[in-house]
């Protein structure tokens, strides 16, 4: 039975696993390398699990399968200058296999809550150019792109 629920720190070692199967499929996308130099979690990725599952404007939630963890949410809060506060899905990845069955579903509902729960007006969530089981995903969730980001490398291979 598919099913999420908050991470904790006995989840770090097989989150790290899933985000290393996430980072190597998603560095296939026109702006990953970027993404993951900027906005991911450092090395060693156990480290930046552990603070961001201790973060009250930070959290990480786990998608399970029998209670086996296949898959994992990040999210944040941000604090808008009009007061208002914006709830970021930083990172939403279940294994290739176990996709389609309502993990990642189960997750974004969770996320959706706490987001609800911390006061946020909207929710924002990432996918990259080509991405487009991401793009339908969250457009299937009740989200609409709002942004695009343009980008010109101005050294090195593109």
């Amino acid at each position: 039975m598919e099913g999420a629920r908050l991470a904790t720190a006995d989840d770090v070692a097989r989150l790290a696993e899933l985000y290393l199967q996430a980072k190597e499929e998603l560095l296939q996308f026109r702006g990953a390398s970027l993404l993951f130099l900027r906005e991911a979690w450092r090395d060693p990725v156990e480290q930046s699990l552990h603070r961001e599952i201790g973060d009250p404007d930070r959290t990480v939630w786990v998608g399970t399968i029998d209670d086996f963890v296949i898959g994992y949410a990040a999210a944040r809060v941000d604090d808008l200058p009009d007061g208002e506060r914006l709830g970021v899905i930083e990172d939403l990845f279940v294994e290739l296999d176990a996709r389609s069955v309502g993990v990642g579903e189960a997750m974004t509902n969770l996320v959706i809550a706490w987001f609800e729960e911390h006061g946020c007006s909207g929710a924002d969530a990432l996918a990259l150019p080509g991405a487009r089981a991401t793009k339908n995903f969250f457009e299937e969730s009740g989200f609409t792109a709002r942004l695009l980001v343009m980008h010109r490398r101005l050294k090195g291979d593109a």
